[in-house]
């Protein structure tokens, strides 16, 4: 059984992190979906709302094999904690592979875990934190993000 975590912030979670599990869930036997949680940085949507809403994306699209945890601490001592095969990373640009490869050869340093690479897809170009910016100026962003997160944020939650 193939295993693999994909870790992010999520928040909030858009149509381009969809398309990056959808893409994994059809090649790996099991696929972690990491909420990380950053004492540093201030979140702005509760992780355990955000994690709900997208067990209700996952049902909805019959992604069975998909799982999401909340994890505060490095990305490699989840990964290790789970036995995954791979920790999977979406990639918007070049500008994404420069930062990620950075990121990914620490891993394997540390982990002996390699880093797979899925392109966003064709709303790979909105990031969190363009949704963000678009719902600042009550933009809609419909598109962007599945209809479960797109009534969690609305809520302001």
């Amino acid at each position: 059984m193939t295993k693999v975590l994909y870790p992010g912030s999520f928040d909030p979670f858009t149509n381009g992190h969809l398309h990056v599990i959808k893409t994994s869930a059809r090649i790996f036997d099991k696929v972690y979906v990491d909420i990380g949680v950053n004492s540093n940085k201030m979140r702005h949507y509760d992780a355990k709302l955000m994690k709900r809403a997208m067990e209700e994306v996952f049902k909805e699209e019959g992604l069975d094999n998909i799982e999401v945890v909340i994890y505060e601490g490095a990305t490699i001592d989840l990964a290790a904690s789970l036995g995954v095969d791979m920790i999977i990373r979406g990639l918007r640009d070049s500008i994404d592979l420069v930062e990620e490869e950075r990121g990914a050869a620490l891993n394997y340093e540390f982990s002996g875990i390699d880093t797979m690479y899925v392109r966003a897809g064709e709303f790979g170009n909105i990031s969190s934190s363009v949704v963000r910016e678009l719902l600042k100026y009550d933009k809609d962003i419909s598109k962007y993000v599945p209809e479960q997160i797109k009534r969690l944020v609305y809520k302001g939650e």
